[in-house]
């Protein structure tokens, strides 16, 4: 067995971001027990923030160009300017 316990599942750390959420608009708690439960909330929050970010790394569509030749095309609109830059340069490099 491992010394590390195995990270959340983006499904259960976004279960665990609405309970905080939900317990903290109760409005129900005291102030030592929204503070944990807010901490709590953070930490879910950046579990599903660094889970979505893996998933898009790996969400990479391999498109095929005209000629047979590939390459990477990027699916958020950040990385749709830096791929029609590289394609700028390689055209350019190759013309």
């Amino acid at each position: 067995m491992s010394d590390h316990p195995e990270p959340p599942t983006f499904e259960v750390a976004m279960e665990d971001l609405e309970s905080c959420v939900a317990r903290l608009e109760a409005g129900d708690l005291t102030l030592e027990q929204s503070l944990e439960v807010f901490e709590r909330g953070i930490a879910a929050s950046r579990a599903c923030a660094g889970l979505l970010d893996q998933s898009r790394k790996r969400v990479q569509v391999l498109v095929e160009k005209a000629g047979g030749e590939f390459h990477l095309e990027f699916l958020d609109t950040d990385d749709e300017e830096a791929t029609a830059s590289e394609e700028a340069t390689a055209s350019e490099d190759a013309g």
